[in-house]
């Protein structure tokens, strides 16, 4: 039944994420544009969406005045609920508690984490405008997918407003152990969030069975609540006279799409690697500027490479295409700065101004533009200290039809588990990263091709439809 004060109309499928599919653009006469998003989430959702009738609950990306609500946006086939935030709720809700306590803390504690109470409370006040939007958004009965560590709180607030929707979760970054979750003040109050959901998903088994251990643990004590009992078995948690069942769904990306993009793009490929002076080995890394991404890694090995004579940086070039984030948070400016030093240190001392053998870019970069360089690059570099999957590594797979090209990918991404042909590296192991660095371009093309033949099959097969229907159809399940 739909809950008392709730329209009897609305969607039957709606995502709840914290970004709209689309960002505001405001020009400088005041009028508003919308642009679509080129973030991971909403390349892997849109064609999910594009085969449903469903809404989309997200900001917009930009702080309105005093949290007021924002006009919707008219975008084809997805009916679009913006959820407003304030500069200040911008502030302490997403650069503080989303991507300065629970990002580090999920991440195994690449930066230390900051607790802070009133990021907390803007926390909660936030994930229930969330909730409640998403609520008004649902039709009776309604499918309800709410997306990662931004919105841990939604699905128990949603339920307690409508008990008749089947509400999945999907978090797309790591769950820690145990250990880590337990540092957090709230750590309850976020795992009974959790519970609102029918099905939690993780990418990888780990996450499930870290999220099972943590339930197992804390679900016998005395909460605000009262007591509460727990059972954990088989891949579920018995909660409040429900069943939450709790899996792995790798996601993916719509791997066809990519493939044909990049085909076309093959002609540009051929002039980016002319305007980097042809070079006979292309590296390239694509990341968002991220401590966890490990730019660093890859640009220390390179030296290390140059140093040694293992590669030639009169042959070599790498393009390291970065996209600004989380400019206000200080362990990205310490990053930021980080690179740069990096960088200018690489290029003085092993370029000539004719030709550096580090091109960076800290802009983003058209989707077109990005394919291409993926059909241009003899070796994509993936070196990540921590990640929930990865989706360049699938992308890059995907662009290269030709089965040109090596993939070289870090143990500790999501994706590892995978793409086991791919040259993995172990990102804390100097020795390690190098030799697979080395290998990936020096290797007899026979080898490397049968890797991307391994490789791209594997890509194509399991794509971002396979991933979302898995999951959805383990929602409905037993609906």
């Amino acid at each position: 039944m739909t809950a008392p004060g709730h329209p009897a109309t609305g969607a039957d499928f709606v995502v709840v994420a914290n970004r709209l599919p689309v960002d505001k653009k405001v020009r400088p006469d005041g009028s508003v544009v919308w642009k679509r998003s080129p973030g991971g989430l909403v390349t892997a959702l849109t064609p999910t969406l594009e085969t449903r009738s469903g809404a989309w609950v997200g900001w917009s990306g930009s702080a309105s005045q005093d949290g007021s609500p924002e006009e919707k946006p008219d975008v084809e086939g997805i009916d679009i609920h913006p959820v407003p935030l304030s500069a200040a709720e911008v502030e302490d809700y997403y650069e503080g508690f989303s991507n300065a306590t629970l990002w580090p803390l999920f991440h195994d504690l690449l930066v230390k984490p900051e607790y802070r109470h009133d990021w907390w409370e803007a926390y909660v006040r936030v994930n229930r405008r969330f909730a409640e939007t998403a609520a008004s958004a649902a039709a009776p009965n309604a499918m309800v997918w709410v997306q990662d560590y931004q919105l841990l709180l939604v699905p128990a607030m949603l339920r307690e407003t409508r008990p008749d929707l089947r509400i999945g979760f999907f978090l797309h970054i790591p769950f820690p152990p145990t250990e880590l979750f337990s540092q957090l003040p709230w750590r309850t109050d976020l795992l009974e969030g959790l519970l609102g959901a029918d099905l939690l998903g993780f990418h990888l088994p780990g996450g499930a069975e870290n999220f099972l251990t943590l339930a197992r643990r804390l679900l016998g004590t005395r909460t605000s609540n009262g007591p509460i009992t727990a059972r954990e078995d088989f891949g579920a948690v018995e909660y409040d006279g429900r069943t939450v069942k709790v899996g792995s769904f790798p996601i993916s990306i719509d791997s066809a799409d990519v493939a044909a993009q990049a085909t076309a793009a093959a002609d540009r490929a051929v002039a980016i690697r002319a305007e980097l002076g042809d070079p006979e080995v292309l590296l390239l890394g694509v990341d968002r500027l991220d401590y966890t991404k490990g730019i660093d890694v890859r640009l220390a090995s390179l030296e290390r490479l140059f140093a040694s004579g293992r590669l030639d940086p009169a042959k070599t070039v790498m393009v390291q295409l970065a996209s600004p984030s989380r400019e206000r948070v200080d362990s990205y400016i310490d990053m930021r700065n980080r690179i740069e030093q990096m960088v200018g240190h690489l290029n003085g001392k092993y370029g000539t101004v004719a030709r550096p053998p580090i091109r960076y870019l800290l802009q983003p970069v058209a989707r077109d533009e990005l394919l291409a360089y993926f059909r241009a690059a003899d070796v994509m570099l993936v070196t990540p200290m921590r990640d929930g999957m990865n989706l360049v590594a699938k992308e890059y797979l995907a662009a290269r039809a030709d089965l040109g090209g090596a993939l070289v990918l870090s143990e500790f991404t999501g994706a590892a588990a995978e793409l086991g042909e791919a040259y993995l590296l172990n990102p804390y192991d100097d020795r390690d990263v190098d030799d697979a660095i080395e290998a990936a371009v020096t290797d007899p093309a026979e080898a490397r091709r049968e890797r991307m033949r391994i490789l791209h099959d594997q890509v194509m097969t399991n794509d971002v439809d396979l991933w979302a229907t898995s999951f959805l159809d383990t929602l409905a399940a037993d609906a």
